[in-house]
């Protein structure tokens, strides 16, 4: 699938779940504006019913205004004009609010407009938890009326959500598909950006395969002449010439065998004691051929004291070879390396810093990945298959060890390995 046609895909799977988001958004809004007025009704018509039994007990005509007043959302008041029993109010508020299923727990107070005081006050839990006066003064002053009673609920809100259970039940659902279409998306994503690096590792390796094996293959037409015989020097030559392809096809296949055998956490360290120094040294030495040729220069500045490790020496050792031959290739002039080891406490750090093109940010948080190489701009003969820096990191970390990267563009590169002393 082409790269437009999955950006296509991805901004109309993504304006998709945008908006289906904010219909239900909306309509959950709505479903909330509808059960809160219906809550309301209930209310109002529950304390309507409690102010009339209140006037039929008292022989008090029923006043022509409604005796209801809503001061804010949660906080309703009911004019009566004579005196009010506490205990009997508490009684019919809870009998009609359970007539009409508002099981919810309210605070409740009775005011004396004459003296402009309020007489009585309690909190009131429908499953009888407890109940609390509420504070004095938190009922307002009524003119020209005598006694009134005021409900407030303190968790109107979340009464009205637990009422929406089918709305919330649905909102859920809605929310774990759109996690589950994210992640899907997701790794779709990061299976097409794989399957594009392992094509081009693909690419990379059998390009690499192939340069030796023409040049064996034309080797071995070239000794497959009988006069070669008589020319031993031009014999030694291309036997000379068939044993170093040989030896190359031989490290690239081992190279990707061993980063096979380490994503499965398959390799086995045959642990010794090391010194770092040699190790450094010997690294140094399998790369003085490559470095000669680019006419670079490695400078060392071995200051640690205590350079004994316990590992595997084949394994470390790549990883300097890595790092060494990646700071050679990634060099537009002459590479120039610096090598650095110090001690701190019971840890040996070793930096090795050169003059390469460097990295951006960006590309220091994929550096570590597999497959991933670095675009090297003009430098069209820089080969490889991705797998070096993955390497080194999976061999420090099976070493309880850790890597750190300083980069900057055109400013080379740091790269800081951290190993416990033996």
């Amino acid at each position: 699938m082409k790269r437009s046609t999955i950006r296509l895909l991805v901004v109309l799977a993504t304006l998709s779940v945008i908006g289906i988001s904010i219909t239900q958004v909306y309509w959950f809004k709505q479903a909330f504006n509808t059960e809160a007025d219906r809550f309301n009704r209930d209310v109002s018509t529950a304390l309507f019913n409690v102010a009339n039994q209140f006037f039929e007990i008292s022989n008090t005509a029923i006043p022509a205004n409604n005796p209801i007043r809503q001061l804010s959302t949660n906080y309703y008041v009911v004019m009566i004009n004579n005196e009010i029993d506490a205990n009997l109010l508490e009684y019919l508020l809870k009998t009609e609010f359970e007539k009409r299923n508002l099981i919810a727990d309210f605070e409740y107070g009775i005011y004396d407009c004459n003296n402009e005081k309020m007489v009585y006050g309690s909190y009131v839990a429908m499953n009888n938890k407890g109940k609390h006066a509420p504070e004095p003064g938190a009922l307002p002053k009524w003119e020209n009326q005598s006694y009134y009673f005021g409900v407030q609920f303190p968790d109107k809100a979340s009464i009205i959500t637990n009422r929406m259970g089918v709305w919330i039940f649905s909102s859920a659902v809605l929310l774990v598909v759109i996690l589950f279409f994210g992640y899907a998306l997701f790794i779709i994503l990061k299976q097409k950006r794989l399957s594009e690096i392992q094509k081009d590792f693909i690419n990379n390796m059998t390009h690499e395969f192939k340069t030796p094996i023409s040049t064996i293959a034309l080797s071995t037409e070239v000794l497959k002449n009988p006069n070669i015989t008589t020319q031993p020097e031009r014999l030694l030559n291309y036997a000379t010439i068939i044993q170093n392809e040989n030896q190359r096809l031989k490290k690239q296949v081992e190279r990707v065998l061993q980063m096979a055998s380490l994503d499965k956490e398959e390799i086995a360290l045959k642990r010794e004691k090391l010194d770092i120094h040699e190790v450094i040294n010997d690294a140094l030495k399998g790369v003085a051929v490559n470095l000669e040729e680019r006419h670079g220069m490695v400078t060392t500045r071995l200051s640690a004291t205590n350079t004994k490790i316990t590992g595997d020496r084949l394994h470390i050792i790549n990883v300097f070879y890595n790092l060494l031959d990646n700071a050679i290739k990634y060099s537009k002039n002459a590479p120039q390396i610096k090598i650095l080891t110090y001690n701190k406490k019971d840890i040996i750090y070793i930096e090795i810093t050169d003059s390469g093109i460097g990295m951006t940010s960006d590309q220091q948080k994929k550096v570590f990945d597999k497959f991933y190489r670095v675009p090297t701009g003009n430098l069209h003969d820089v080969k490889g298959f991705g797998l070096g820096l993955n390497y080194v990191q999976l061999v420090i970390k099976a070493h309880k060890g850790a890597i750190e990267l300083e980069s900057k563009p055109e400013k080379g590169s740091t790269f800081k390995l951290c190993l416990h002393n033996a």
